[in-house]
């Protein structure tokens, strides 16, 4: 008779660990959708930011707690975030299956306006061609999966990197000159890089991200396990299409930084 009753709370407490133990399992799946802004969780009043989403291939539905603070649209299959006044609101992005992740974001007053030129024309555009970067960035994500390493979220510093030296319209690599913008936009560690051209400016992220799948070489860099980061630039001019991307590799040397 004991040692059934021995026999009777054992199995109980196993069962009561195995049910406690399962808990956080689940809480931690629900929390598996990562939100993040481009240019990061504080906006000035009138500016837009890209909304990144990640796992990338979903469908998801964005909302924001405060419209009249921060507006959400969708463009095309991307979302934004637009600044209409000050305070704060989080931003939350869901999928079908009830699943969701939020961020917040902080509007400021509009900085005055400047009438001084930008010293430097590296300065100018690092937000253009925001949505066909956004689409690279979704596709080298999918391309990691399909190759077992982690989708990589966006760095600000190596977003304004990589613009800065697809603005440069560069044809090859410049190795001192690429490794000084990813120092000059405040990102202090060594990286990775692709660079494609082609004639064209149509399906722009598909056709960059088909080149550097075709290369063995670039491709190695894309699935590149020591990355933690990715920022990609896009420059079209005069039906010529410049890509670049460029993925952080923590703890590396950059000589320029």
């Amino acid at each position: 008779m004991i040692s059934t009753k021995k026999r009777i709370a054992v199995t109980l407490t196993a069962t009561i660990l195995t049910t406690a133990l399962a808990v956080p399992a689940t809480a931690t799946e629900a929390l598996a959708i990562r939100v993040s802004s481009y240019k990061g969780s504080t906006l000035e009043v009138g500016e837009r930011s890209g909304i990144i989403i990640g796992p990338s291939g979903t469908d998801y539905t964005v909302t924001s707690s405060n419209p009249d603070t921060v507006a959400v649209e969708q463009v095309l299959t991307f979302w934004v975030a637009v600044a209409k006044g000050s305070g704060i609101a989080e931003i939350t992005a869901s999928n079908s299956v009830g699943e969701c992740g939020s961020m917040t974001l902080t509007v400021g007053p509009a900085a005055p306006t400047s009438l001084e030129a930008p010293a430097s024309g590296d300065s100018v555009g690092l937000m253009d061609n925001l949505e066909i970067r956004q689409e690279m960035i979704r596709l080298i994500n999918q391309t990691r999966k399909d190759n077992g390493v982690p989708e990589l979220p966006v760095n600000e510093a190596l977003m304004n990197a990589a613009q800065a030296c697809s603005n440069r319209r560069y044809t090859w690599h410049h190795a001192p000159e690429e490794s000084q913008a990813a120092a000059d936009a405040g990102y202090p560690y060594g990286f990775g890089d692709n660079l494609t051209v082609f004639t064209g400016t149509t399906d722009a992220a598909r056709r960059a991200v088909d080149n550097w799948i075709n290369s063995p070489g670039h491709f190695e860099t894309m699935i590149n396990s020591r990355c933690d980061c990715i920022g990609v630039g896009v420059t079209q001019h005069d039906g010529i299409t410049y890509c670049y991307m460029f993925v952080g590799i923590p703890n590396s040397v950059n000589f320029y930084a």
